[in-house]
């Protein structure tokens, strides 16, 4: 329990790059697929059902050092011999813990970690055979690509997410159409993305149990309400989106840091659509001066850099400003975590 608090401290502190071992993990997971070691996974089965819970207010480097010690299990246990029957749960095992921490690494920015991290998920879910773990993958990665510019990309993967769903309703089929119809409206493909967004409304509302769950494995009403705020927004149907806005903020729980900032954005967003640049630049800019130190970076910052690129003007100088002052602050928090010792961070919420 006192080296689980150490590398939660250390994350806090630190930040999770500094934290050793990480890559050397993904390698050895890497390392293990190719082998047929393996061993009782029930611990690690149970740490997946864990960690795939969310933030829940932690920040995104707090979850990565509570996961390392089961990174390094997963990775022994992939070393170990075990018999061929047990390779299918070995291997679907392997891939959710890894697209977890996919996951976390795309939140924080980190895009190259976050694609090898889904490589190595897809890898492992391809021995898994499992359709619906594979969907869930891919309709993930296909997020990289669209929260960090690459939609193209993120459209391609996202159809890929689809076939591999199905027909039959899951959370991984309504997420992979949500993903999807975000990525056809931000490449200009306004007919297929409104076929998506037609598509996702019939799974998302037959879901139960652990598919509509409001967790990074399920597809809760908030999520969908979020994914919806965005699609609508890119479509240029702001009244749409205000709507789906408001659903979403409704079943927005405070300690939910990101999900908060990124329907802001969405917020800001609409306000440009709606011929309010000044009023949106406004708006993304207070986002951003209040996000708690450890979210001024990754996802939120990534969406309000869009937002600044469609901006000219006063309104692009307003925006430009603040995320200014978020990467000097990033800076001043690198250096003070050089040279100052261990401290207990304070919790923030994003109200």
């Amino acid at each position: 329990m006192k080296r689980r608090q150490l590398f939660t401290l250390a994350a806090a502190t630190a930040g999770f790059a500094a934290l050793p071992g990480i890559a050397q993990a993904r390698e050895g997971i890497d390392t293990g697929l190719d082998s047929d070691g393996a061993g009782d996974l029930a611990y690690l089965e149970g740490a997946f059902e864990r960690h795939r819970g969310g933030c829940n207010g932690r920040t995104p480097d707090a979850v990565l050092g509570e996961m390392r010690e089961d990174l390094a299990l997963l990775a022994a246990v992939l070393r170990r011999p075990h018999p061929a029957r047990d390779r299918t749960d070995r291997a679907r095992t392997a891939a959710g813990i890894s697209g977890l921490v996919a996951i976390v690494r795309h939140d924080r920015g980190d895009q190259a970690d976050a694609h090898l991290w889904f490589a190595t998920a897809a890898r492992a879910v391809r021995e898994s055979g499992d359709r619906r773990m594979t969907a869930w993958v891919l309709g993930r990665h296909a997020m990289v690509g669209l929260n960090y510019g690459a939609p193209g990309q993120a459209a391609r993967i996202a159809a890929q997410a689809r076939r591999a769903a199905g027909a039959r309703p899951s959370g991984a089929a309504a997420l992979a159409a949500a993903v999807n119809a975000r990525a056809l409206a931000a490449v200009g493909d306004l007919p297929g993305a409104r076929r998506a967004v037609d598509d996702v409304r019939t799974p998302a509302e037959q879901l139960d149990g652990p598919e509509s769950a409001d967790t990074w494995f399920g597809y809760p009403a908030q999520k969908h309400h979020v994914h919806l705020s965005q699609a609508y927004t890119l479509l240029g149907d702001t009244r749409a989106a205000y709507r789906a806005r408001d659903d979403a903020l409704a079943l927005t729980s405070s300690p939910s840091v990101m999900p908060r900032a990124l329907i802001a954005m969405d917020t800001a967003a609409c306000l440009r659509v709606d011929g309010d640049p000044g009023a949106a630049a406004t708006m993304a800019g207070a986002v951003h001066d209040r996000l708690p130190p450890a979210h001024r970076s990754g996802l939120v910052h990534s969406r309000a850099q869009i937002l600044h690129r469609h901006l000219d003007g006063a309104p692009r100088r307003l925006l430009g400003d603040a995320l200014a002052r978020g990467v000097r602050g990033a800076a001043a928090r690198v250096e003070d975590a050089l040279t100052a010792g261990p401290s207990v961070s304070t919790r923030h919420v994003f109200n």
